[in-house]
C-alpha cells in the first residue's frame, strides 16, 4: 500500500506542468538568493561598483576608438621576427576596426623575409591586404572571411635539394598536411607575382595571380606561369570563377594545365570544400613522350616508355591521391588501372594495379631500358646502342630512393612477336631503395618463364640478382623452319642465376657471375642436318638436295655455362642425335655480346665422305660467323665455306667434327649436372 501511494506521488509530481515548475525556481530565488536582492535594491556599494564598471567599459571602448594601431607596429614585428627566426615588419599604416559585427584590419607594407639560409629574398611582400570576419562565427569558435583583398604580393618560394621549404614558418613543426584556409566570401587578388625553386627537381617559375569580380574574360581566379623544367620550357594555368558569395559547403570548379619535359597534365575539377585544398575531385588527361619525364612535374618515379596517352579520375583526401579508372594507351598498347599515391612514414608511397588487353611487346622492352622511337606511327625499340641486344639505359637509382610502393601488371593477351610470347604477369614491391620483382612471369604459345629479381638501389652503383627458369619452350620458336618444315622439335628448359653490379641492363650482364643452363630433354632434327653436324657431306647433302624430310632422334641437349665477369664459359656443352654426338667449349662474352665456340663431333657409324675439321662459331650475338677450322684441314677449305652457308648458327652451335665412332651419351647424368 505504502509503494502505491509513493507512485501516485511521483505521477503526480510528473505531471506537474514545466511552467510551475519554472514559476517555484524563480520564487525560491527571489525569497532567497542575496545577488539577486542586491541587484534588485542595490545599495550604495552595488551602486559605486556598476559605475566604475561602467566607466571602465567606456574608457577601454573610448580607448580602443581612438587608438593609433601603428604603435604597435614595431612590437607585433618584433614578436614574429623572434617566433618565426627570420625578420617580419609592417612598414606602413596599420588600421584595425573591432566595433562591427564584421571586424577588419587593413595593413600597408607587409615584409616577411627569407629564413637564415635565403636571407637575400623576401620570402613575401604585400603592398596592401584588408581582411574580414564575422563577429558570430568567430565567438562561437569558426573563422568566416567575407572579405580578403590583397594588392601587389611577391611571393619567392624556394625549396632545397635537401628538403628545406622557405615559406615553412616553423620547419621544426611537423608536416600538418594541405593547407586549410578559411572559408572566403569576397576573394580579390590584384597584380599578384609568384617566383617558384625548387631545386631538387630543377623547376624554375614565374607566375601572375589575379582574383577579380566581374563576369568579362578577366574575372575569376587566374594563375599564369612561364619557367623552364631542367632547362626545357615549362607552362602552368590555373583558372577558376569569380570568388562571389563562395559557400563552405558549395564546389568550387577549376581548370588547371601544366606542360613540361614534353609532357602535359590537364585537370577540370572542383574542390569539394572552397579553400580546403586536401580535398577535390578532376577528370585529368596525361600525355607526354616518356612516362618517366612526369617525375620532374610530380616527384613520382614511373619507369621509360613509348609515348602515352591516359585520362581517368583524380581524387585528393589530405595527402592521399587516388588515380582510378584510368584508361589509355602507352606506345602501340592499351593500359589501364588504378593508382594509390599516399605519404606513409614521412615517405611517398606509389601502389598500382595495371592491365592491358593487348600488350606490344616492344613496348614492355623499353620499360626494361631500350630506347623507344616511332616509325611510320608504330613503336620500335632499340637498345640505344647499334648492334647491341641488351639495352644499356641507366637506372636513375635517385629516383627509387625517394619512394616506396608496389606494382602489379598483367597482359591478357600480347601481339604477334617473335617471342611468341601471350600472357605477362609482373609483380613489383620497392622499399627503402630495394626493388624486388616477384613474380616476372611470360607464358608462351607453348612453355613459360617465371622468375624473380632483386635490385639494391642503396648503393652508388645498383647491384641486382636474377633468377629465371624456363621450362617446355618449343624449340622450333627459335630455330626457323626450312622450306616450311621444322628443322628442329622438342621443348628447351632453361634456367639464369645471376648477380653483380650494373646501372642498366647491358652493364649488369656486362659485371654478372652465375650459371646459365639449357636442357632438351628429347626431340627430334631433320636427318639432314643432323648428318651435316657430323659434316658428313655425302649422307648430309644428299639428304638436303632430295628434300628428304626424314627426322632423327635428339636423344638429349645439355648446355651449361659458368659465368664470371660477364664472361660465360662452357662447363657442359653436349648434344645426342641417333647418328651424330657433339660436344663444344668456348665462352660467350655478355658485355660484349660476342661469342667464341668451338665445336667438335663424332659419327655413330661409319660414313664414307667426313669434313675433318672443328666447327667453329664467332662474332655479334645479332650475327655470328659459322666456318670451318681452316687451319685444322686447309685441303678442306671450299667444304667449310660450303658448311658455313648451309647450317643455321643454331644448329652450328651444337655441331662437332671429331673422328673416331661416338657412343650415346649418358643423358640422364648430364641433365642432372646442369645446373
Amino acid at each position: 500500500m505504502k509503494d502505491h501511494r509513493h507512485w501516485l506521488v511521483v505521477r503526480e509530481r510528473a505531471l506537474v506542468p514545466a511552467g510551475a515548475r519554472m514559476r517555484g525556481w524563480r520564487d525560491w530565488v527571489v525569497a532567497n538568493d542575496p545577488v539577486y536582492a542586491a541587484a534588485r535594491r542595490p545599495g550604495l556599494p552595488e551602486k559605486v561598483a556598476a559605475s566604475v564598471t561602467l566607466l571602465l567599459v567606456a574608457a577601454v571602448v573610448l580607448f580602443l576608438i581612438l587608438f593609433d594601431w601603428n604603435m604597435l607596429r614595431g612590437p607585433i614585428g618584433r614578436w614574429a621576427s623572434a617566433e618565426y627566426d627570420r625578420e617580419i615588419q609592417l612598414n606602413g599604416d596599420l588600421d584595425v576596426n573591432l566595433f562591427s559585427w564584421t571586424p577588419s584590419a587593413h595593413v600597408r607594407g607587409l615584409r616577411i623575409g627569407g629564413p637564415d639560409w635565403a636571407r637575400e629574398q623576401d620570402t613575401l611582400t604585400v603592398e596592401s591586404l584588408r581582411a574580414a570576419v564575422r563577429l558570430g562565427p568567430l565567438l562561437a569558435g569558426q573563422v568566416e572571411m567575407p572579405l580578403l583583398a590583397i594588392t601587389r604580393p611577391r611571393a619567392v618560394l624556394i625549396s632545397t635539394e635537401d628538403g628545406r621549404q622557405s615559406w615553412q614558418l616553423n620547419p621544426d613543426k611537423p608536416d600538418t598536411g594541405p593547407m586549410k584556409i578559411p572559408p572566403i566570401n569576397r576573394l580579390l587578388i590584384e597584380d599578384g607575382r609568384l617566383s617558384f625553386d625548387e631545386q631538387g627537381r630543377g623547376i624554375k617559375l614565374e607566375a601572375t595571380i589575379n582574383a577579380r569580380e566581374g563576369s568579362d574574360e578577366r574575372a575569376g581566379f587566374h594563375l599564369d606561369g612561364e619557367g623552364t623544367v631542367n632547362g626545357t620550357p615549362l607552362t602552368v594555368e590555373v583558372r577558376g570563377g569569380p570568388f562571389i558569395n563562395i559557400r563552405r559547403n558549395r564546389p568550387y570548379e577549376f581548370h588547371g594545365e601544366i606542360a613540361g619535359v614534353g609532357s602535359r597534365l590537364i585537370a577540370d575539377g572542383s574542390i569539394t570544400r572552397p579553400f580546403d585544398l586536401g580535398h577535390f575531385n578532376a577528370d585529368l588527361k596525361l600525355q607526354g613522350r616518356d612516362l618517366a619525364d612526369i617525375y620532374l612535374l610530380t616527384g613520382i618515379a614511373t619507369p621509360n616508355t613509348p609515348p602515352y596517352q591516359l585520362a581517368g579520375k583524380l581524387t585528393r583526401d589530405e595527402a592521399k591521391y587516388t588515380f582510378a579508372d584510368f584508361d589509355g594507351r602507352v606506345g602501340s598498347s592499351d593500359l589501364s588501372g588504378d593508382m594509390v599515391v599516399d605519404r606513409v612514414d614521412d615517405r611517398l608511397r606509389v601502389d598500382a594495379e595495371l592491365s592491358s588487353r593487348q600488350l606490344d611487346i616492344d613496348d614492355l622492352m623499353a620499360v626494361l631500358g631500350a630506347e623507344p622511337r616511332i616509325v611510320s606511327g608504330d613503336t620500335v625499340v632499340t637498345s640505344g646502342a647499334p648492334g647491341r641486344l641488351l639495352p644499356d639505359a641507366p637506372l636513375d637509382v635517385d629516383r627509387l630512393r625517394v619512394m616506396d610502393g608496389t606494382l602489379r601488371y598483367r597482359a591478357a593477351r600480347v601481339k604477334r612477336n617473335d617471342l611468341d610470347v601471350r600472357k605477362v604477369d609482373i609483380g613489383a614491391d620497392l622499399k627503402t631503395g630495394i626493388l624486388n620483382l616477384d613474380p616476372v612471369a611470360f607464358t608462351f604459345n607453348r612453355g613459360e618463364l617465371n622468375g624473380t629479381a632483386k635490385i639494391n638501389a642503396t648503393r652508388d652503383r645498383p647491384y641486382s640478382a636474377i633468377d629465371f627458369r624456363l621450362r617446355g619452350y618449343p624449340l622450333e620458336s627459335i630455330i626457323p623452319a626450312r622450306d616450311g618444315v621444322a628443322t628442329v622439335t622438342g621443348a628447351a628448359l632453361g634456367r639464369a642465376r645471376l648477380e653483380g653490379p650494373g646501372a642498366s641492363v647491358h652493364d649488369f650482364a656486362a659485371s654478372s657471375k652465375g650459371t646459365l643452363s639449357l636442357v632438351v630433354p628429347q626431340g627430334r632434327m631433320r636427318a639432314a642436318f643432323a648428318e651435316l653436324m657430323g659434316v658428313n657431306v655425302t649422307a648430309g647433302l644428299s639428304k638436303l638436295l632430295s628434300d628428304d624430310d626424314s627426322t632423327a632422334e635428339i636423344r638429349c641437349a645439355v648446355a651449361d655455362f659458368t659465368v664470371s665477369g660477364g664472361t660465360a664459359t662452357a662447363r657442359t656443352f653436349v648434344i645426342d642425335t641417333t647418328p651424330v654426338l657433339a660436344s663444344g667449349s668456348g665462352t660467350i662474352d655478355l658485355g660484349g655480346e660476342t661469342l667464341n665456340l668451338r665445336i667438335d663431333g663424332e659419327t655413330k657409324e661409319a660414313r664414307l665422305v667426313r669434313l675433318w675439321a672443328p666447327i667453329t662459331v664467332q662474332g655479334p650475338l645479332t650475327g655470328p660467323q659459322v666456318d670451318v677450322d681452316r687451319g685444322a684441314v686447309l685441303a678442306q677449305a671450299g667444304a667449310g665455306g660450303l658448311l658455313a652457308a648451309l647450317v643455321n648458327p643454331f644448329a652450328a652451335l651444337v655441331a662437332f667434327v671429331d673422328p673416331g665412332l661416338a657412343e650415346d651419351a649418358n643423358c640422364g647424368a648430364l641433365i642432372s649436372s646442369a645446373r
